[in-house]
Parts: C-alpha cells; sequence; structure tokens
C-alpha cells in the first residue's frame, strides 16, 4: 500500500456533467490504499481460504461486454475467474479481479482487514498532487503521442485499435505511476468506493472527510475503464465519477481498498 499524506484538495472538475460540480475544497486525513487494483490472483486466496462465491456466480451470468458483438450481452457462467465468460480464457492472475460486486468487495475487504476508500480518498490519491488537471498526468491526453494509461482507442463501439498495447484488461502496472506511487487510477477497470451515489452531493458535502450520503440505492464508481473512449466515454479523468447498484458485477469493474493511517 502507499501512504498518502493528509491534505487539501479540490475536488470535482468544471466543464464536464453536472455531477462533477461544484468545485469544492475537500481536506483528508492521512490514510493508505492500494498500489493496484486488487488482482485475480489475490481474490483467488480469499476464495480459497473462505469458499466465498460471488453474486455472480451465485446468480448464475453476469454482464459481459463484447467487442466481436459490440455491445453488453448477458452471460451465462461469467464469474471473477472466467470475466468474459466460460468459454473464454480465464483471467491471469496479474490482471485486475472483475465481475466483482460491491458487495463481494466488502466482502474482500473485511476479510483482508481493510475497507473501501471514499470518493473523496480516491480522487485525491488518484490526483497525486496535480490540482484541477484534466489528467493524472497533466493536461494532454496523450502525453509525448502516446496513451498513458489502458482505455478505447477508435471509435467505440465498433474498434479498438489497441494503440496502448491491449484490447480488454491489462495486467496491473503496466502503465506509469501518478505522483502518489499508484497505477491504473485511470482506465482498465473502474473502482467500487464506499460511498453511496448521490449527483447532488458536492454541493452539500462537507469540508473535512466526506463520506458520501447516509443512503442511496447505486454506490459509486470511479477511474473508468478500458472501455472508455474519447468518443462515448471520457471517464478516464480523475474528477470523473459514474455509479451502479451494489450487486452489479461486468467484466469492467474491479476494486481496490484503502486503511486508516493508524492502523498501521
Amino acid at each position: 500500500m502507499a501512504r498518502i499524506p493528509a491534505g487539501t484538495f479540490r475536488m470535482g472538475t468544471t466543464g464536464g456533467p453536472g455531477h462533477e460540480t461544484p468545485v469544492h475544497d475537500v481536506e483528508i486525513e492521512a490514510f493508505f490504499i492500494d498500489r493496484t487494483e486488487v488482482t485475480v490472483g489475490a481474490f483467488a486466496s480469499f476464495v480459497a481460504a473462505t469458499a466465498y462465491r460471488t453474486e455472480a456466480e451465485r446468480i448464475g451470468w453476469s454482464g459481459v461486454f463484447d467487442p466481436a458483438q459490440h455491445k453488453w450481452v448477458a452471460v451465462d457462467g461469467a464469474t471473477w475467474h472466467r470475466p468474459d465468460g466460460p468459454h473464454r480464457p480465464a483471467a491471469a492472475d496479474d490482471e485486475p479481479v472483475t465481475q466483482v460486486s460491491w458487495n463481494d468487495a466488502q466482502a474482500y475487504a473485511t476479510w483482508a482487514g481493510k475497507r473501501l476508500p471514499t470518493e473523496a480518498e480516491w480522487e485525491y490519491a488518484a490526483r497525486g498532487g496535480v490540482e484541477q488537471a484534466p489528467y493524472v498526468w497533466g493536461d494532454e491526453l496523450r502525453p509525448g503521442g502516446r496513451p498513458a494509461a489502458n482505455w478505447w482507442q477508435g471509435p467505440f463501439p465498433d474498434r479498438d485499435t489497441g494503440e496502448d498495447g491491449y484490447t480488454s484488461r491489462a495486467p496491473v502496472g503496466r502503465f506509469a505511476a501518478n505522483g502518489f506511487n499508484l497505477v491504473d487510477v485511470t482506465g482498465n477497470v473502474w473502482e467500487w468506493c464506499a460511498d453511496w451515489f448521490d449527483p447532488g452531493y458536492y454541493a452539500r458535502s462537507p469540508r473535512r472527510s466526506p463520506r458520501g450520503p447516509d443512503s442511496g440505492s447505486e454506490r459509486v464508481l470511479r477511474g473508468g475503464s478500458w472501455l472508455c473512449s474519447e468518443n462515448y466515454c471520457s471517464n478516464y479523468r480523475p474528477g470523473a465519477r459514474s455509479q451502479a447498484t451494489p450487486d452489479s458485477g461486468l467484466n469492467n469493474t474491479g476494486f481496490r481498498l484503502a486503511m486508516d493511517a493508524s492502523r498501521r
């Protein structure tokens, strides 16, 4: 895990969707956060130790974006170890685990003695000390003319050129770390946060250590994924927000965990 120092930052964006506004000051206490997204190998250790079955396994199917069909499909037998379906290759141990719901992530966190990061902690850590830049590495989407993360290059959903080297999930850590030494906070897979989602929350968010609304129907997702593209979903920005119901599992959704600084 990386230790994230206490500090104040400007949370949110201007020029994006309304639920990313208003930009507001947030104070964050020091905490620890995983340098990488939780991997398939790490999740396999959890399953081996606990015999845990994910919601997708219990339900028997989950959502898969199939590039060959250019659309989302419901696939019987899609699970964390075969996130694209039982007839597709198993996920490698160094890939980020997907097909895990918010509830599954919570179960893993309890086993690991950690917790999901708050939305504010996630954005503060993802920015890596770069204040209000559109991307975690600065102002240019392609610094030096090259993609700096795993996202969809080309017209979505018709064709992913694989300019970044990948046309699906990438093994963790294949792209440069941010200023706090975290990898893959942009793209690769969406990451669950602890908070309930409310599009108007920023207007009433407390300044110090906000933890989101008290209730809701969907949980916050951050970071974008390998499906985000310039023509469709520009959620590879650190200020971008998304959401899903806590029982959702998809082949582009995973998580990383946090821990209070006092625990270490």
